[in-house]
């Protein structure tokens, strides 16, 4: 055993030769074939088989050879392994089999010779996953394809209510989720919570995929758990193609987020909820989180760059929460104003240095301060731009009084 831990061929095979047991059991149930997997040695593999180490014993956890040289991935081992007659249709007590895992893990063409060897393509795991699934939640588009032309099913449903379309959208790989769209996966699917396709493209930042699914007539105006319509995650995700798209499939440009439907869960003294926002057009959302681009696209798409949020909130606000020198020039060149204030008398140049150090800070400072803005403002609480940055990180401090050399203390009365 000492000698296969330590993938030394000669002295396992000189340990066999006097004698040892090529399935002695070990620790955890396991044995020296298992063993020999694990150091993904495919002579070694190949040197135990053929002195008599039985292909299909499992380990305690139920996992045989086969199934950890799937997991583990390396082809040699596996490709051993079934030239030994490896049972392809023995699974672990989760019910995955060794054709799941190498969809997920292993080499291609050991899944074609899985298949071959009359592994079943469609069989679920205990959770109702099918060897399908597994491949397409790591995008692997000639796996999938293989199993595909084996007769998988592409819209088959999960105990959690998870399609392989699913799968392959949270794999992050497009061609994934292309390939079973045109092998007749459906796009109309809900998954857990009720999300639609696109929210969970969108969710997962995949926007080719979400692309795709509004070309394909996906709903523009249901909004995810956050109070969120397709075109404000695009704009918060700043992905200027997808919001063409959506512009172009008729998505409201002017359209509002709704209330969320998270719970947030506190303690006494430990943390509270943040605070409501007020509903916001996906134009607020894009300056909230610096798209300069993006913001260019929704204007031109209808967005009205003089709306106003509920608190008082503009674009130009927005923007100077959103840590981007060009969407804030963007806002000022659109709707000018570099000392308007929210509801709470903030003005563009609190929100700013009230986010800390960021790498356009100084940029953004130069910004406001050409368009007028001033550091001796007082909000509702009292508190001056020029008290916020002294309060500040030293990085700020300096950062504000390169731009603002003549502001006046935190003590400094507002004229």
């Amino acid at each position: 055993m000492a000698a296969i831990a330590a993938d030394d061929m000669a002295a396992a095979r000189a340990a066999l030769a006097d004698g040892a047991d090529p399935n002695r059991r070990i620790d955890f149930g396991a044995t020296p074939l298992t063993a020999a997997v694990e150091t993904q040695d495919a002579a070694l593999v190949a040197m135990l088989l053929a002195t008599g180490a039985k292909p299909d014993v499992a380990d305690v956890d139920g996992t045989t050879p086969l199934g950890l040289a799937c997991e583990r991935g390396g082809a040699g081992v596996v490709a051993a392994l079934l030239d030994a007659k490896a049972d392809v249709r023995a699974t672990r007590p989760d019910r995955a089999g060794p054709l799941a895992i190498c969809a997920r893990f292993g080499p291609a063409d050991a899944v074609a010779r899985m298949l071959k060897a009359g592994a079943r393509v469609d069989s679920p795991d205990a959770r109702g996953q099918t060897p399908l699934m597994w491949a397409a939640s790591r995008g692997d588009v000639p796996v999938m394809a293989m199993l595909l032309d084996a007769g998988a099913d592409a819209n088959r449903v999960t105990k959690a209510g998870f399609t392989p379309l699913l799968f392959a959208i949270t794999s992050g790989v497009p061609a994934a989720a292309d390939a079973l769209i045109a092998a007749g996966a459906r796009t109309d699917v809900r998954g857990p919570e009720g999300a639609s396709a696109l929210q969970i493209a969108l969710y997962q930042r995949n926007w080719p995929v979400a692309a795709t699914l509004v070309a394909r007539g996906a709903n523009l105006v249901e909004r995810d758990r956050n109070g969120y319509q397709p075109l404000h995650v695009a704009a918060a995700g700043g992905d200027v193609a997808l919001v063409r798209a959506l512009l172009g499939a008729g998505a409201d440009a002017k359209g509002l987020t709704g209330p969320s439907r998270i719970t947030w869960v506190t303690e006494a003294n430990f943390g509270v909820a943040p605070p409501v926002p007020p509903p916001m057009t996906p134009l607020l959302v894009a300056a909230l989180n610096g798209y300069a681009e993006a913001m260019a696209a929704l204007v031109a798409g209808g967005a009205d760059p003089r709306f106003v949020a509920a608190d008082g909130t503009n674009v130009v606000l927005a923007a100077a929460r959103g840590g981007s020198a060009a969407a804030l020039a963007r806002a000022l060149d659109i709707a000018p104003g570099a000392d308007v204030a929210d509801t709470q008398g903030a003005t563009p140049l609190h929100r700013l240095l009230a986010g800390g150090m960021t790498s356009e800070l100084e940029p953004m400072l130069r910004l406001l301060a050409a368009g007028g803005a001033r550091a001796d403002r007082r909000d509702a609480r009292g508190m001056t731009p020029a008290a916020i940055a002294d309060g500040g990180l030293a990085d700020v401090r300096t950062a504000f009084h390169a731009v603002f050399p003549t502001a006046p203390s935190r003590l400094a009365a507002n004229p």
